[in-house]
């Protein structure tokens, strides 16, 4: 159950944040991706910039991994020197929700920060913690996990505007037309990118480490070139994950402070400790 519980952590904590953000980027140079859909690239190219100049932004997302975790996010992210921010994070369902819900937990608060990220588990997980509501993840640690340091690299790098980058390594990128997102205009561009497709080596050997065969990208950009609304929705050996997330307040304050230290236990204290303690 301790490693259940510290698995499942991880998988919020990245999979809120994924889909508030993506796990997707390219730094390769513009005139080496994909060039199949002209009409669509320039626009597409000005919102990944006027998005990653942004900053800041509150977000709130859904995430279907199959039958195995659902879940919400609901925050602020800041991505100007790193990630940092705070998701309230829900379990809506899948059989990890119902293993976080016989210790009592349904809901955690995510933050994240330069070298770790936190969350808060609740009274009842606290119970069995010695009195302590928080867990810590340093970055450096996660590897310890099994494909952690991917792990890593995904909280420390993700941004919002990796979702456009994205789009932009698809072979068939278009334009849908316009549409209402959160009572404005916006522009719909649609893709799929398969993972041999992708110009970016690292992040092609991340997803191909990660089983993902193919993802269906969609974004909604307003009228001053911002990311407002994305869906992903990610092909897998082991299924379908699907992620939508709603972009405003571009540029909002975001503050994030650590944890009181005698509130908070690190994640490999939990996974030492005697079984009993926690399960």
């Amino acid at each position: 159950m301790k490693r259940t519980t510290v698995w499942v952590t991880t998988a919020a904590a990245l999979t809120g944040l994924a889909a508030c953000t993506s796990s997707g980027s390219s730094d390769e140079p513009e005139d080496k991706r994909t060039s199949s859909a002209p009409a669509a690239l320039p626009a597409l190219r000005t919102a990944e910039r006027s998005t990653e100049r942004a900053e800041t932004a509150r977000v709130r997302s859904t995430t279907v991994m199959g039958t195995q975790l659902s879940l919400t996010a609901d925050g602020v992210l800041a991505w100007r020197d790193g990630l940092s921010g705070s998701l309230t994070i829900d379990y809506t369902g899948g059989t990890a929700a119902e293993a976080m819900r016989d210790l009592g937990v349904t809901s955690m608060e995510a933050r994240y920060l330069s070298d770790a990220y936190y969350a808060r588990m609740g009274d009842t997980f606290a119970a069995k913690m010695g009195g302590k509501h928080w867990l810590r993840y340093a970055y450096d640690d996660l590897k310890t996990l099994g494909g952690g340091a991917d792990l890593a690299d995904q909280m420390r790098s993700t941004t919002p505007n990796q979702s456009v980058r994205l789009l932009l390594d698809s072979g068939d990128v278009r334009e849908v037309g316009r549409e209402t997102v959160d009572g404005q205009a916006a522009t719909h561009y649609s893709g799929t990118v398969r993972v041999e497709d992708v110009t970016d080596t690292e992040l092609r050997r991340r997803l191909q480490d990660a089983d993902v065969t193919a993802e269906t990208v969609d974004i909604w950009i307003n009228e001053k070139n911002l990311l407002v609304k994305k869906v992903e929705k990610t092909s897998t050996t082991n299924g379908r994950v699907t992620q939508s997330a709603h972009y405003s307040d571009y540029g909002v304050k975001v503050a994030v402070q650590k944890p009181p230290a005698a509130d908070t236990e690190d994640f490999t204290a939990l996974l030492s400790q005697p079984s009993t303690t926690a399960s």
